[in-house]
């Protein structure tokens, strides 16, 4: 199994902004695997910092549900004071969130599984050549190879 490892990841902005996701947590419970990154930025609350998880849980059907998930909290905007001079801490107003699952059964093998990851990750990405698929790194290993973080 593959260790938990911080990632970097670039976001969809006009000009890209480089995230470095920190390694939190691995928890397991009932079967299902779940790791956790969060960004680390100094000026933002815990709770309101971009964050991503992962897990695997094999099912009772035989099935392996493997999933990642991406949260982006977005800041409310607090602009004045009240009348006695107070202004409240900013919350958070909502957070996006952008899902990637998985449904593999137990016969299913790597060749297969990648096969699938990848045309998905092509499809999302407008990639419409040929490119080689991505084989290191917690989400191939978790689709892949069906590996969770440790």
């Amino acid at each position: 199994m593959s260790q938990i490892a911080n990632i970097t990841v670039f976001d969809g902005a006009a000009t890209p902004v480089s995230h470095n996701l920190v390694a939190v947590s691995v928890t397991r419970e009932k079967g299902k695997v779940e790791a956790l990154w969060r960004e680390s930025n100094t000026g933002v609350p815990v709770y309101a910092q971009i964050y991503v998880t992962m897990s695997i849980e094999k099912l009772k059907s035989g099935m392996y549900k493997v999933e990642k998930r991406v949260y982006v909290p977005v800041m409310e905007a607090i602009l004045n004071q009240n009348a006695a001079g107070y202004t409240a801490a900013p919350k958070v107003a909502y957070t996006n969130q952008f899902v990637t699952t998985g449904w593999f059964h137990e016969r299913s093998d790597i060749a297969g599984r990648r096969l699938i990851r990848q045309m998905g990750v092509n499809i999302d990405g407008g990639v419409s050549t040929s490119v080689a698929p991505v084989t290191t790194g917690p989400l191939p290993e978790l689709f892949d190879l069906l590996v969770a973080p440790t």
